[in-house]
């Protein structure tokens, strides 16, 4: 199934706060392993390499991962490690990643993928792929895939589709009419039964000309900024002067929610948005009472908790839908629905001088 000419850039400088206290600062949640013995990373990089060979994929991270993405992936020429001097959003990060692969191959076509995304069923992701870098190809279209909902989730944002441009490979290939961030629990039910509402799950496929054309008709001062760096030798310190005057955009409302070239093509693989230790939860294998997670766990009476255990046995008794997360400086305890505001908790940690060492 390999395919020539086709680049997957995968980003992995988010910082996974909802995951704390096992995902810190210095070793964020794409380098951690929730189950089995490969990292979140290197899963993305093990999906996508039957596809584009490991010279055509690109990490695009900051300075805190780049030591741990190394050391993960060796099989990354060092250039291909891209590593950003500051934080400016998906917009410059992708923008950049394009141009750089358009000094290589002007020609070429681009896969974006998330570093931290759950996908159940590696064959069925690559064969998606496929039929995607197909779409982008033909249509000249960004092409985005689309997961159909199973719930009417308030947490996620939706694509919206209209009429079928064509077919390829089994998969259709339809027209985006717009984009619809976190609805309320009545529109969302609605989207799940309309059955042209998709679950966005950040998976972009595009030729990189068409791309950086959209970028210069919608974010021009983006595009001429990363092309100057792109087209730099790598020692001039071209990347390090330009990129933090690049402006803070995401691709999302930077470009897919104003391009009118916009493109869905419905996923049937399952996913889901590694964002929360309620998700972690939701993915993992379970035993007879309904517990999941790592390490050593004792239980009396307790039921479907989950339990990341580091240094030492955890005990719980008579507990239910709770998570417990261990490591030797810190442990959480709260109820697995209540887990998202754990980012609030690292918010407010980061403001005190004294607790701050815990992130």
């Amino acid at each position: 199934m390999a395919r020539p000419q086709a680049y997957v850039v995968i980003l992995a400088g988010g910082s996974g706060s909802r995951l704390w206290p096992l995902s810190r600062s210095h070793r964020p949640k794409q380098l951690l392993a929730f189950a089995g013995e490969r990292s979140l990373l290197q899963s993305t990089f093990d999906r996508v390499v039957p596809l584009v060979s490991a010279e055509r994929v690109i990490v695009m991270t900051e300075q805190s991962h780049a030591d741990g993405i190394r050391e993960q992936l060796p099989e990354l020429p060092a250039e291909n490690v891209v590593v950003e001097p500051a934080r400016r959003g998906t917009a410059g990060s992708l923008a950049l990643a394009a141009a750089l692969i358009a000094r290589r191959d002007p020609n070429a076509l681009m896969a974006s993928v998330h570093s931290d995304a759950h996908i159940d069923d590696a064959d069925e992701f690559r064969r998606t792929l496929d039929a995607a870098f197909t779409a982008a190809d033909r249509t000249r279209q960004l092409v985005l895939m689309g997961i159909v909902p199973s719930s009417p989730s308030t947490q996620l944002g939706y694509i919206e589709a209209a009429d079928v441009l064509e077919e390829v490979d089994g998969y259709p290939v339809r027209k985006v009419a717009r984009f619809v961030e976190k609805p309320v629990l009545e529109r969302a039910r609605q989207f799940v039964s309309s059955g042209r509402h998709y679950w966005n799950p950040g998976v972009f496929v595009w030729r990189v000309d068409t791309i950086l054309a959209e970028f210069g008709r919608l974010q021009p001062k983006i595009k001429a900024l990363v092309t100057t760096i792109a087209g730099s030798d790598s020692d001039s310190g071209a990347l390090a002067e330009i990129y933090p005057t690049v402006p803070i955009e995401t691709i999302d409302v930077g470009i897919m929610e104003k391009s009118d070239k916009v493109a869905v093509v419905p996923a049937r693989f399952g996913w889901s948005d590694i964002g929360s230790w309620s998700e972690i939860f939701d993915v993992l294998p379970r035993d007879a009472d309904g517990h999941a997670g790592h390490g050593e766990h004792l239980s009396l009476g307790s039921r479907d908790t989950l339990v990341f255990s580091t240094s030492r046995p955890v005990a719980t008794i008579g507990l239910s839908d709770i998570v417990v997360i261990e490591t030797p400086d810190v442990v959480l305890v709260c109820p697995r629905d209540r887990a998202a505001e754990v980012k609030m908790l690292v918010e407010r940690l980061a403001l005190d001088p004294e607790r701050s060492k815990l992130l």
